[in-house]
This record gives structure tokens, sequence and C-alpha cells, in this order.
């Protein structure tokens, strides 16, 4: 056991963590400012609930003894037996620690598909499908891919989740959107990001964090982890002038929430390849990333008008799979050990095996979204009413405004007083 690993692997945690909290000033900068508490609220929920799935059943259902190829056993609910040594997946780290760092990913993957449900779900529908969707859906493709899984058999290549976090996110982000239906306002020239810094601060933490994320995915403190930093950053770089490049010619004008959104999408895109792919072959994933996401946020979604809020789909749908492809495409032994050339370097069937990864991620985050989100709807309701998102869920449902000076009596919404009107009338007679 490693003591220089094990530090890298705790601080890659740290890293990974602040993610979601970085997640949430990229979110909450997007959106309007009447719903700017709900939003990053939601993020940080999945904070809350996740640490503690993942804790009682889900670490245990992901990377547990495996059943049949499908699924981890039980026999580590509640972290029995995952002890300080490692276990066959921690090589020189403790179980336990690999389990931490394994938690944050599981963290931030629900918390993703907000940017497909925004400013329009009840919060106390979102946890209980955060809870139903981390044990039924991500646990299960953690396993798949990573934890001696019928993927992992296969041979696929996932260094760090671009089919386990960023497609089933994005393809959960998209379902919901199409079954939530589009936002009231959708269209009109209120919706549109509220707070542009907030954009960029969040895209600095998601970047900074997304070191730990890949990096740390070598699980030590080594030439693969530095590999792995490299082609991360130079595939963002790359990503984020991509997008820009089009912006300009598309029109006009090069934004800084494009630069952000961009970035984002390199690392998206880079997150399966990051410990396969050389320095060089991360610029062509990042570059062609960034333009391809650029089209899927924009383009796609007009033309098809389905109302995903943040582009959870546009970002990671499309580019953890534009990832996983071009990881069959560009990988190489000379860089990772893992033993799978890519198809540029003499293994076009590490692109089919690729494609069924792709494939199975959106099929089975997919459906298992919509059946999650019908059952939900038909229990406890998903979404709010129009009165109610029109009004800004902030103070409907947590009575509460991220910007409270810019309030006075006169511009609290006219409905809170004719509902408390209203329920005296009823009282009374």
């Amino acid at each position: 056991m490693s003591s220089g690993d094990t530090a890298w692997v705790l601080a890659s945690s740290a890293l990974v963590l602040l993610m979601t909290p970085g997640l949430a000033f990229f979110y909450g900068g997007l959106v309007r400012k009447k719903n700017v508490i709900t939003t990053m609220l939601q993020v940080v929920a999945v904070i809350l609930v996740v640490s503690l799935q993942w804790v009682v059943v889900g670490y245990s259902l992901a990377f547990g003894p495996d059943v049949h190829h499908l699924i981890g056993n039980l026999q580590w609910v509640l972290w029995n037996g995952v002890g300080s040594t490692p276990n066959s997946y921690a090589g020189t780290i403790p179980a336990t620690a690999f389990g931490i760092f394994q938690m944050m990913f599981a963290v931030i993957t629900p918390a993703l598909i907000v940017g497909g449900l925004a400013e329009r779900v009840k919060f106390s529908a979102f946890l209980v499908f955060t809870t139903l969707w981390a044990t039924l859906i991500y646990d299960p493709l953690a396993h798949w891919v990573w934890g001696g899984g019928w993927l992992m058999q296969l041979g696929i290549l996932d260094f760090a989740g671009g089919t386990v976090v960023h497609i089933s996110s994005g393809v959960a982000g998209l379902v919901a959107a199409i079954y939530l239906g589009k936002r009231a306002e959708h269209g009109s020239k209120s919706i549109r990001a509220h707070n542009v810094p907030f954009v960029l601060l969040g895209t600095a933490l998601l970047w900074f964090g997304w070191f730990g994320f890949n990096a740390g995915s070598a699980l030590a403190a080594n030439g693969l982890a530095s590999t792995a930093f490299l082609t991360t950053n130079t595939a963002t770089a790359a990503a984020a002038l991509g997008w820009i490049l089009v912006e300009k010619l598309r029109t006009g004008h090069v934004t800084l929430v494009g630069a952000c959104a961009g970035a984002v999408t390199g690392l998206v895109a880079v997150t399966p390849a990051a410990g396969f792919v050389t320095p060089g072959g991360s610029i062509v994933v990042g570059f062609v990333g960034g333009i391809i996401c650029f089209f899927a946020s924009t383009f796609m979604k007009e033309k098809l008008g389905y109302d995903d809020a943040l582009d959870a789909f546009g970002g990671h749908g499309i580019g953890g799979t534009w990832g996983a492809i071009a990881t069959g495409l560009f990988a190489t032994t000379a860089i990772n050990s893992a033993g799978h050339n890519g198809l540029f370097y003499g293994n076009p069937h590490q692109v089919v095996i690729q494609l069924i990864g792709v494939g199975a991620t959106w099929a089975f985050s997919g459906l298992g979204t919509y059946i999650l989100l019908k059952v939900i709807d038909l229990v406890m309701g998903l979404r709010v009413t129009k009165e109610e998102e029109i009004m800004g869920l902030d103070l409907v449902l947590h009575n509460e405004a991220a910007y409270p000076e810019m309030l006075s009596t006169d511009e609290l919404p006219k409905i809170f007083g004719d509902r408390r009107s209203a329920e005296r009338t009823a009282l009374d007679s």
C-alpha cells in the first residue's frame, strides 16, 4: 500500500466533490434570477442524498461481488467489510479510499440531470427521483463498466466516466425535458443567463475539480495521472476554441457563456479517453467535441423543439457519446497498459465495443429514467403548476430569494395575497 497514492486519491476525491458546488454555480448562473435558489439547492441536495445512499447500498451494488455480470451483491451494505486495505479495485490504496473516490462520481452524475429539468420540477419529487435514479440506474451502470460487469468483460474503455457519468446523465436529462414538457415561458426573451460571472465561476471550479476526476482515475500518483492531467487540460482548451469559432461564424459574436460551455464539453469529451490517448489525440477529441456540442445545444435543440433548459443532453449526452466513440478511435497502448488500441492504432474492433457500450447506456438510462419519472409523477406529481412556475420557484418552494434586496412588497407576487384570501374565504364558509 502506497501512502503517496493514497494521498493523491483522497485529494482527488476532494477535487471531484468540489465539482458539484461548481456545477451549482454554473447552472445557477444560467437560469433566471427567480429560480437561482431552487436550481442550486437541487444540485447541493444531491450531495446529501447520494452521500448517504452510497454508504448504505450504492457502493455495494456498484462494486460488490459480481452477480451474473449485472450488479454487485449486498455484501458491502453500510460499508460492511470494505476495510482499510487494498482490494481488487484499489491497487495500492485502501479499499475505503477507492470507495470514497467513487462516491464523488456517484454524487455528481445525478446532479448533472438538473440541467434537463431546471425551473419546473417539485423539490420533493426531485429528491425521490435522485435517490431512485442513483440506485437503479447509476449503480448498475457503474458495475457494468467498472465493477466486473458485462461491458467490462467485453473490453469497453471508459477511463473516468464517459458512459457511466455523462451519457447516462445527459440522456436522463433529455428524457426528463421531454417528459416534463417545455417551460411556461419557453421561447420568450426572458429566458437567458441571469449571471454570467456565476457561469464563469462554476466553469472554473469544474475545470479545477476535473483534474481530480480524470487524473485521479489513475488511482496512483504516477505517469498515467500526469498524462490524464495533460490530456484533460488540452482537450478542454481545444473544445472551447472550437465552440467559439463556430459561434463566431454563425452569430457574428463570441460570448463568455459560449467559451464556458465549450470548455465544459471538452472536459466531458475527454473524460473516457483521458488515460488512453496522446496529447495530440486529445486536441482532436476536444476540438471536434466542442463543435459537435455547439450544434447539439443550439441547432439540434431548436429543430427538434425539446426544452433541455441548461443543455444537459447537448453537453453531456452528446459530448459523452462522442468521447466514448473517440476513445475507440484514438486509444493507444503507448499511453496505457489496458491492452486495447483503437482504430487508428490497428484495432477497429474497439470502435464496435465502444458503440455497444454507448447504445446500452443510452437504452438503459433512457428507458429507466422514463419509468422512474412516470411512476413518481403518478404517485406524487413532478411538475409545479404553470402559475407557480411563472412566479418563480425560489419564493414558491423555498421562501427564499437569491437577491432579496431587489424585492419590495409591491414586487412580491400578487398571487400570494389572492391565495390567502381564497383560503380565508373557504375557512369562513
